[in-house]
């Protein structure tokens, strides 16, 4: 998709079916009552997710943009206790999903697509999505070998090829399909900037959820910064690694949209937003996360390098020097005493990855499906760590969708990179918005390089905002010079 404000027909929409609206509101309202019934009558406190889901499904349909906002706000709690990931005991039935399908039908509705390659991008079809599919045909037929101990400790809720397709393949790509509806919203906005706004109060969900968590289980600093405690927040469903570079990846434009915006309120909200989150990236004690916080600091150091940059830079590092606590650096610098990689590494260099590198001999072209380390010869022997990730990204995408599913995701990435690249460097964009993509190219680049230790090259939670970025991407480039 070029990356130019010219490309005007792609997310244009045609109001063909205002003439229904009415009718479709009021069946809305009707299976809203009936279904809230029944939800009452079975399921008692998840008549409230499903009554709350069915009515923003009838507000999306006066404009889906109102499923876009609803979304951007729940999707970093998505994998938390706080949204049911089935309702009425149907796996799947969620109020993410039904909130999705609500908003993508109201975009069908109020103007017919024209043509699949507007909607979805065909590069994003091809280099991303595809290789995502080939590798979950490929693991279905898996399903029987995968090491008993994921179906005995219940790390995995399927148990046939079609919970695994539903679970490994179709949920990932759910943000896929929310970073198209959000695109769709952002090409529609007179006033795309007001997401930035968006973006930065869905942070404080997760802030929240994480900060109330902490201080209800009246955990000690030292003992949050253990080796012990990396699974510590797997209670609100994320663990403390994945939390860091989640803030990472949001912290990237919203600091390059501070620097540039000339609007006190918002350079304001924006400050306290971002020192609440760098607290909270503390309190994961992630090495990774810490890493790409430093990786996003210096890349804007190096675009804006001034006097005030500089200066700037120099005051964060004494304050931080002289606030931060020691179980920061205890925890930065473990196994460095050892003086061995593996240590430093917590073990994943003999203790997963060597183990793991001679399965990308058994199909190396297109790989062995994914999640493929679940039935992996290392897992089967016992060789390995028992983990369900290869703890680095290009890794698992070489075992699961082999050399062309990791060259094609990289190209994809790429393709990524230059678009917000030109999009951070457009003059007729306003200077938030230039910031934006700006720090979005600083959150690819730690994205990319921390995942040399853990994520996935494939949707997963710790990337919700760099996909939100790549919606924003999409938006602005579909739009009409005066939309």
């Amino acid at each position: 998709m070029a990356m130019t404000m010219s490309a005007a027909p792609a997310l244009t929409l045609r109001d063909d079916g205002s003439r229904h609206l009415w009718l479709l509101v009021g069946l809305g309202l009707l299976a809203g009552a009936a279904a809230a019934g029944y939800a009452l009558a079975i399921a008692e406190v998840e008549a409230l997710f499903v009554t709350l889901a069915l009515i923003t499904c009838v507000a999306v349909l006066f404009d889906f943009r109102i499923g876009a906002v609803v979304l951007v706000m729940m999707l970093p709690a998505a994998d938390t206790p706080f949204v049911p990931h089935a309702l009425m005991g149907i796996t799947g039935l969620n109020p993410i999903n039904l909130l999705l399908g609500g908003t993508l039908f109201a975009y069908l509705l109020r103007g017919r697509l024209q043509g699949a390659g507007h909607f979805l991008p065909p590069r994003l079809a091809w280099m991303y999505i595809a290789p995502i599919l080939l590798g979950g045909v490929l693991g279905m037929s898996h399903v029987d070998d995968i090491v008993p101990y994921f179906y005995e400790n219940e790390i995995v809720k399927f148990t046939n090829a079609f919970g695994y397709l539903r679970d490994m393949m179709i949920r990932p790509l759910i943000m896929v399909a929310v970073t198209l509806v959000f695109a769709a919203a952002v090409a529609r906005s007179k006033k795309p900037e007001r997401f930035i706004v968006l973006i930065a109060l869905s942070v404080w969900v997760i802030v929240l959820i994480q900060l109330g968590y902490i201080a209800a289980s009246g955990v000690h600093l030292g003992a949050l910064a253990s080796a012990r405690a990396r699974t510590f927040f797997d209670a609100i469903g994320i663990h403390a690694n994945d939390l860091g570079r989640l803030y990472v990846v949001a912290y990237a434009p919203l600091l390059f949209v501070w620097w540039e915006t000339k609007q006190q309120t918002l350079k304001t909200f924006l400050f306290v937003t971002m020192g609440v989150m760098t607290f909270a990236l503390l309190l994961t004690f992630s090495r990774g996360a810490f890493v790409g916080f430093l990786l996003v600091n210096l890349w804007m150091l190096a675009w804006k390098f001034n006097a005030k940059s500089v200066s700037l830079a120099l005051l964060a590092i004494a304050v931080a020097a002289l606030i931060m606590p020691g179980a920061v650096y205890n925890r930065v610098s473990v196994g460095f005493d050892t003086g061995q990689a593996d240590a430093v590494s917590a073990g994943r260099i003999d203790g997963i990855w060597l183990p793991l590198l001679p399965e990308a001999l058994n199909s190396p072209l297109w790989g062995n499906g994914l999640s493929s380390i679940m039935w992996s010869y290392a897992m089967e022997t016992g060789s390995m760590m028992t983990v369900g990730h290869p703890h680095n990204a290009y890794l698992e995408a070489l075992l699961d969708t082999g050399v062309l599913g990791l060259g094609l995701m990289l190209a994809f990435f790429w393709h990524v990179w230059q678009g917000f690249r030109k999009l951070g460097s457009n003059a007729y964009l306003s200077p938030e918005l230039r910031g934006y993509f700006q720090g979005a190219t600083a959150a690819l680049l730690a994205f990319l390089v921390t995942g040399m230790a853990g994520s996935s090259l494939r949707p997963t939670a710790e990337a919700t905002y760099l996909w939100l970025a790549i919606g924003m991407m999409y938006g602005i480039s579909a739009r009409r010079p005066n939309p």
